[in-house]
């Protein structure tokens, strides 16, 4: 008997000796928490800061104006968007929009000075931005590679928690979790941010929609 035949013998034999698990696992996980929208939106804002996202807030119809004010206070005059995008957002921006398709290899993606997307569901208890791929958040190289990401928010789809933020979510879809912008620390606790996607995140915050 070789070291390999010896490893699985023990494996089977700890199997053997192990208690048979139950034919159903209880998942009682805790669900359908609500808060009203103005202690659901503080919740979501406060976490979102802590992570150092630029927060602004809008009406619906204030959001090309917002939209336009963010990327003219970041420079941003060449960006990206995803092609299922609702181009009424970007009536008051006077640059260039370049739209994203897969043809394109992600490191030219690093030459738009920033990008915009919409986005699928967020959870206020820990500030996280979920996109799931749809065609208004396009694939996920376009929303890790330039350096400034606007993401546009509504918050009628920011759940309270986790178990209730992923069940509006379909599981088969890749799903890109946001954070804040991308951050690491090294052994010496010291902060580098930029590392894994973008280093700027400004959040769009639609209050009424």
């Amino acid at each position: 008997m070789n070291a390999r035949e010896t490893v699985l013998g023990r494996v089977r034999d700890a199997l053997t000796l192990a208690p048979k698990p139950p034919a159903e696992v209880t998942r009682a996980y805790r669900t359908g928490r609500t808060l009203p929208d103005a202690e659901r939106l503080d919740l979501f804002v406060d976490r979102l800061v802590d992570y150092r996202a630029a927060v602004h807030t809008c009406a619906a119809d204030e959001t090309a104006a917002t939209v336009a004010r963010v990327l003219a206070t970041r420079g941003a005059r060449h960006i990206g968007v995803p092609a299922g995008l609702d181009r009424d957002w970007l009536a008051q921006f006077d640059g260039t929009v370049q739209e994203d398709h897969a043809d394109i290899p992600a490191p030219g993606l690093g030459q738009l000075e920033g990008v915009v997307t919409a986005s699928r569901v967020s959870c206020a208890e820990t500030g996280t931005i979920f996109l799931d791929g749809a065609p208004d958040q396009g694939r996920r190289a376009l929303s890790l590679v330039p350096d400034l990401h606007v993401c546009v928010v509504d918050l009628s789809s920011v759940a309270v928690g986790v178990p209730e933020a992923l069940s509006r979510l379909t599981p088969h879809r890749p799903t890109t979790l946001i954070s804040g912008p991308s951050a690491t620390s090294d052994i010496e606790l010291e902060r580098v941010e930029g590392v894994h996607g973008p280093r700027t995140l400004d959040v769009i915050i639609r209050t009424d929609a």
